[in-house]
């Protein structure tokens, strides 16, 4: 091989491995993105499953499946677009190829709102983009800055209103006695409200710097877990008391098992984490995002050994 062609040789070999390495830099954090949102998809279709089953409502596996789908899109879209707190509490997600996830996002979405739109559901489909977009980014009218971002438990209060509604709305399809629908809305409402809340335990830092009023940042965490406590044992009052007059389904797996798990990740979560270890990690999605997950499961085992 002559010395110009060795040259070139080395020159394109050069270039291949820089490519590779690259490529293979930007494929780590592009997957977390990907996978970042996956966990709490299919625990929002479980959600609606549960819903369904409270309700005594006709199961739509579809629907359930594409409101997991919707959920996907929302919080992939979120993550991918990224903000000042992001950059700080996710920087594992740094590098990653956001044009793949917003496509993903697109077509989740797409998916999600056609199947839904089947059931005259895509009005509630929409929401959860539409609200996303007025809290992050707002609307502006001329001097007037209309923005949800940054006001003291916004986010917790946007996280339950949206997600509350959404399980419900899907759930309670062709049901014609409001009452069972609101009391539905408001147990997952709070229920998502509480778990946005323990999230922000583990996200302190980043919401400081981005002027985020979290709970925990505000009222510190003794006050925050009294407050999750309080608003845990009402939505599961008013959900057994409305079991006892029979607005719901008997379903004693999913109240006591909601109550008992409830608890207990308020009272082990609601402490600083942001030094949260895989162990941590690892606790922490199974007792909130797995929550519904194990709601289903047990609910098979033991009717099953019935």
């Amino acid at each position: 091989m002559s010395a110009s062609n060795s040259l070139q040789y080395n020159y394109t070999r050069k270039i291949i491995l820089d490519t590779y390495k690259e490529y293979c830099k930007d494929l780590l954090p592009t997957i977390n993105l990907l996978k970042s949102s996956l966990l709490v998809s299919i625990s929002g279709s479980l959600r609606i499953y549960i819903a369904s089953l409270l309700l005594l409502a006709q199961i739509s596996v579809l629907n359930c499946m594409a409101g997991g789908l919707i959920v996907y899109a929302v919080y992939t879209l979120d993550r991918a677009l990224g903000s000042t707190e992001d950059s700080i509490n996710r920087s594992e997600l740094k590098g990653a190829n956001k044009k793949l996830a917003l496509f993903a996002s697109l077509a989740t979405f797409v998916s999600g709102c056609y199947v839904l739109s089947t059931s005259g559901l895509l009005l509630l489909a929409l929401m959860p983009l539409v609200t996303g977009y007025l809290y992050s980014k707002g609307l502006k009218f001329g001097k007037l800055n209309l923005k949800l971002k940054g006001g003291l438990g916004i986010k917790n209060l946007v996280v339950g209103l949206t997600w509350g509604t959404f399980i419900a709305g899907i759930a309670g399809t062709g049901i014609e006695n409001p009452l069972p629908v609101l009391l539905v809305f408001f147990y997952y409402g709070s229920k998502l409200f509480i778990n946005s809340a323990i999230y922000d335990f583990k996200d302190v830092k980043g919401d400081l710097m981005a002027g985020i009023k979290t709970l925990p940042v505000s009222f510190g965490e003794k006050n925050t877990r009294i407050l999750l406590l309080g608003l845990h044992i009402i939505s599961h009052s008013l959900l057994a008391s409305a079991i006892i007059m029979s607005l719901l389904a008997f379903e004693p797996v999913i109240v006591m098992y909601s109550f008992c798990i409830g608890l207990l990740y308020i009272l082990r979560l609601t402490h600083n984490r942001q030094k949260e270890d895989i162990r941590g990690k690892i606790e922490r999605l199974f007792l909130v995002d797995g929550e519904a997950g194990s709601i289903v499961y047990l609910r098979s085992v033991i009717g099953n050994m019935a």
